[in-house]
């Protein structure tokens, strides 16, 4: 089957059939089909879309060309979740003990950061001694024994998404509805899960910029997770401001712990009780999101959570006193405070551009190859709504690198948007996307 009649057929806005998108996919992986021609099927794709029957195929060859993980000697029902991505997102190290706690096997295979986020992989590196390199015989028995482990990704799920998306990354295609929902869910199908849980952001954080943009793509991969029979519920959540307050690896690791204190920021808690709600739900140990709740609830209120967190830090290799004394994480030479030039009230912080300023001070990766520095990083000290007068401070900075200090400083100014009109906090959570229904709030 010739690639030139694929590329025809979907710019002309046909449907492709399962045979003729698995024949593209596995020709691209073996040469056959070559990058031009694959670059030309990606924008047919930007401009004409695919059906959801063609999303759900595309994924499937996705993953189908290369490693899929067997959970099947976890028992119970394993819920993975993913989120699109965000500022001072450290969701994973609150939500996957809470979830554990509640005897939900929660089997969570993450990734380092590219950019001005930091993977929860870099993030657990600020505990002296967490292996996150598990043999898949140490992942599923750790599981097992302690309903957790995190671990690095295996280097050969999915590989023709990295290669597809190197191509999108250069050809101007990365905003396709279908190739980014393919993308995100050809990997969390590879990971193994019966049932996945999405934290889809919109915001001036997230790559989906607008509430509406969001719930499509939500649309897009919860009907692709059931398509392939692996139930799929999707939060739509705010990310016009950074999640919580800490945005750089050690703070985050120390946030999390708090917030299994019950000490966190509000919106770090609340964020984590609504998605851990569907996962135990959906991880058949409640009856109800609500009552879900309820028992999430209860495990933050006595400690099990944090409990938990010790049991998986113990349990790879790293040292549980940096649970109980977070001063023993990693800390800057430098602390600097951010101050306000107004007075009045933080209407808007832009998420990204503090996500930068964190990556300049050392705690983001800008290649591959660079270091991160594990201290470096932001704390704000104000949030949206919150009233300021000018000389306050608004924001901390950490780094190591004194020479980055004024360029980040003035990052950070520049994101805190300040005005003389009150702005209410925004609203968390946005939407909810299922099989049965889409709701925005």
């Amino acid at each position: 089957m010739r690639a030139y009649d694929l590329i025809l057929k979907k710019r002309n806005g046909q449907e492709l059939t399962k045979f003729e998108i698995e024949s593209l996919i596995n020709g691209y992986m073996s040469g056959n089909v070559t990058d031009y021609q694959m670059a030309a099927f990606l924008m047919a794709v930007f401009f004409k879309g695919m059906t959801p029957a063609e999303t759900s195929e595309l994924t499937t060859a996705i993953v189908n060309s290369g490693e899929i993980v067997d959970l099947s000697g976890i028992t119970g029902r394993k819920i993975d979740k993913h989120s699109t991505g965000g500022v001072g997102d450290k969701t994973t190290l609150v939500l996957g003990p809470l979830v554990a706690a509640a005897g939900v096997p929660v089997a969570k295979m993450s990734g380092r950061g590219l950019g001005h986020t930091g993977g929860t992989i870099d993030k657990l590196d600020s505990i002296k001694g967490f292996n996150t390199s598990l043999s898949k015989e140490e992942f599923i028995a750790n599981v097992n024994k302690i309903k957790i482990a995190i671990g690095g990704q295996t280097g050969n799920l999915a590989p023709a998404d990295k290669k597809l998306y190197a191509l999108r990354d250069v050809t101007a295609t990365v905003d396709s509805l279908p190739l980014i929902a393919s993308s995100i869910m050809s990997k969390k199908i590879a990971a193994g899960a019966d049932a996945i849980v999405l934290d889809v952001k919109a915001g001036s954080g997230a790559f989906m910029k607008t509430v509406n943009d969001a719930v499509e793509l939500a649309k897009a991969m919860v009907q692709i997770g059931s398509l392939v029979g692996r139930e799929t519920a999707a939060v739509i959540t705010d990310m016009d401001q950074p999640l919580g307050n800490a945005v750089g690896n050690s703070m985050e690791v120390t946030e999390a712990i708090n917030c299994l204190k019950g000490n966190g920021p509000d919106d770090l808690t609340e964020l984590c009780l609504t998605l851990g709600s569907h996962m135990v739900f959906l991880g058949d140990k409640a009856g109800s999101p609500e009552e879900a709740r309820s028992l999430l609830e209860k495990i933050l209120q006595d400690g099990q959570g944090l409990e938990k967190l010790r049991q998986l830090v113990e349990n790879q290799g790293g040292d549980v006193r940096f649970i109980d004394e977070p001063e023993l994480m990693p800390k800057a030479d430098q602390i600097v405070d951010v101050k306000a030039s107004d007075n009045g009230y933080v209407k808007r912080i832009e998420a990204e551009q503090i996500g930068l300023a964190a990556m300049t001070l050392g705690a983001g990766r800008e290649t591959k190859e660079s270091e991160i520095d594990l201290s470096a990083g932001i704390v704000l000290t104000k949030k949206i709504g919150d009233k300021v007068t000018a000389g306050d401070t608004i924001a901390v900075m950490h780094t190591n690198n004194r020479e980055k200090i004024a360029a980040a400083n003035q990052m950070i100014t520049e994101a805190f948007v300040i005005t003389q009109e009150k702005t209410d906090s925004p609203k968390l959570i946005l939407g909810l996307v299922t099989k049965d229904k889409v709701e925005v709030f």
